[in-house]
């Protein structure tokens, strides 16, 4: 079977993206492939793959995301963005709005300049610091599901942290078990602007950028500083991009946002 794809990046987190309102490839994008699709060296090579399929609850797309290793995943927050760039192309004029079913909720897409916002699930199960610790590794492990799991860590020197090594550690602690948990390095740059580091789960290596990683640490910065929103994150990818929020409580919140570019690349065809 021939399938024709689509390349996007969001900050440097890259996407195969499959345009599937049909459901032609259903049967074909099964784990294994999806993994061979995304290895760097056999296949396209990305971080993920997106798959759009028509709606069932409302909403005008639904949107699938598959980690590299090919296991389906709630949500991605630069995912979410690149679809959102995508779908917003498929009627006969751009959409400046899209919305999509994820295993995360159903969320909006709008298009801003050359911006990408996403409208995110309200996060949960939120714990200051875990009381987990990882040998050598001293900072306090704080968590936070947006969308996905993720635990965030702020450090004094980022540069220095060995996110693959640490990254692992804290994704398959027992704490975490049996889902695991995608693991961030952050420091503050100054109030109200950080720069993280992302060691996702899925694709067990450090990306170049996380969207629910990026929420999970501005969230988790300003609860641990005050820092009001829009909190600006720097990400290894190069890009800065902007979470906004409104606290509804001491530790809740809603209308969480992400900003940032969402990028076509190429578009090709590749036996399956």
């Amino acid at each position: 079977m021939l399938l024709h794809f689509y390349k996007m990046n969001g900050a440097g987190n890259d996407f195969i993206v499959v345009d599937n309102r049909d459901l032609s490839f259903s049967s074909a994008l099964d784990g294994e492939t999806i993994a061979a699709l995304c290895d760097r060296h056999r296949g396209v090579g990305a971080d993920g793959l997106l798959a759009v399929e028509p709606a069932e609850n409302g909403a005008d797309y639904k949107f699938r995301y598959y980690n590299a290793d090919g296991g389906e995943a709630e949500m991605c927050g630069n995912g979410a963005r690149c679809f959102g760039r995508f779908t917003a192309h498929l009627g006969e004029e751009m959409a400046e709005r899209v919305t999509f079913e994820t295993i995360a909720g159903t969320l909006a897409a709008d298009m801003v300049g050359d911006n990408v916002r996403i409208a995110m699930s309200e996060p949960k199960d939120l714990k200051l610091n875990t009381g987990v610790q990882i040998e050598d590794l001293e900072a306090d492990l704080h968590f936070l599901n947006t969308g996905v799991p993720h635990v965030v860590a702020f450090v004094d020197d980022l540069d220095a942290v060995d996110v693959p090594e640490f990254g692992s550690s804290i994704r398959f602690h027992e704490t975490f078990a049996p889902a695991g948990t995608n693991a961030n390095f952050a420091k503050e740059l100054e109030p109200g602007h950080i720069a993280i580091r992302t060691y996702e789960r899925g694709v067990e290596d450090e990306t170049l950028a996380c969207g629910t990683g990026m929420v999970a640490s501005a969230l988790i910065h300003h609860l641990l500083t005050g820092a009001p929103s829009p909190i600006l994150v720097d990400v290894e990818g190069g890009d800065t991009l902007e979470i906004g929020f409104e606290k509804t409580g001491d530790t809740t919140f809603t209308n969480v946002t992400l900003a940032g570019p969402a990028d076509f690349v190429f578009e090709g065809d590749i036996e399956i």
